[in-house]
């Protein structure tokens, strides 16, 4: 019996060893990646500077096209996040403060994203392998009901997360895979034209939002310019007095969602195609900015 439980024993340590070497294989390559996706592309860099930046889920990544804006003088990059929530918008802002980024306007994208206050697994999984190499990542995702075995479980966050961070998106890391997602100054390009135009906004609450909180409060510790602003969604949309209901939360958002009115201008009913892109940031860099 007891040569039994020694065995036992050996085969549990050899198991745990083999969890360790893992996890410190694993969080290796995502230590040494910065092109795979914007978060390892923002983790691994440091002091950069932008004259603006762009924030928010696919309404902003798939919305602004930075060239447009860099053709005035203007530096810029497009970190918005298709699938994203605000969750991790914040978070990702967060850590481009603690890699001492110099940003002098954030646009923000905040309508449809201001109806909750959770994360977004995918999004959420790639902020996983920095939780002991970065402060922030660790106190922010600190509240989550998961922290503990994340942060103390060898290769647990790798397990449970295996589409997002598992084996297979570890390779394409380490081997480098070409991301289309950090091409075009982080904007993704929609071509197609007017596919599913149809939407409902019926039983969507905007609310105060915590994570739009963070933003402001990083904005002003920082002194950035903070411009939040709507996106357009197509005239074929179900209660488009959500709209409203945003600015009567937050006053200061600045309404962008009509001004893109045509069918031809949509990918989809919540997405711009190219064209419909382009109208829309030379409307935000002719307004807010004031370059025509």
């Amino acid at each position: 019996m007891k040569k039994f439980l020694v065995f036992i024993a050996k085969i549990i340590g050899l198991f745990i060893v083999l969890l360790c070497l893992l996890d410190f294989g694993f969080t290796q390559i995502y230590l040494k990646d910065s092109k795979h996706n914007k978060t390892n592309f923002v983790y691994n860099s440091k002091n950069k500077n932008f004259d603006v930046i762009f924030l928010g889920s696919s309404r902003a990544n798939n919305h602004f096209v930075p060239s447009i804006f860099e053709e005035k003088g203007l530096k810029t990059y497009n970190y918005g996040m298709s699938g994203s929530h605000l969750y991790e918008t914040a978070l990702l802002f967060e850590l481009m403060m603690e890699r001492h980024y110099k940003i002098k306007t954030a646009i923000i994208q905040i309508d449809l994203n201001i109806c909750g206050e959770e994360p977004s697994p995918k999004y959420l999984a790639q902020f996983l392998p920095f939780i002991h190499e970065s402060k922030t990542v660790a106190n922010y995702l600190s509240s989550q009901p998961d922290f503990y075995l994340w942060y103390y479980v060898p290769f647990y966050r790798y397990i449970e997360y295996g589409t997002a961070i598992g084996f297979r998106e570890t390779w394409n890391t380490w081997i480098e895979k070409p991301n289309s997602l950090l091409q075009n100054g982080g904007y993704y390009p929609l071509r197609k034209k007017g596919v599913n135009m149809k939407n409902s906004l019926i039983g969507l609450k905007p609310i105060r939002n915590a994570s739009y909180e963070k933003i402001k409060a990083l904005c002003l510790k920082n002194n950035i310019q903070l411009i939040a602003v709507t996106t357009p969604i197509c005239e074929n949309t179900k209660n488009r007095a959500y709209f409203d209901a945003v600015t009567k939360v937050y006053p200061e958002i600045k309404r962008y969602d009509s001004v893109v009115k045509a069918d031809r201008y949509f990918a989809t009913c919540g997405h711009l195609n190219v064209e419909g892109a382009t109208l829309l940031t030379k409307k935000v860099l002719k307004d807010i900015l004031k370059k025509d």
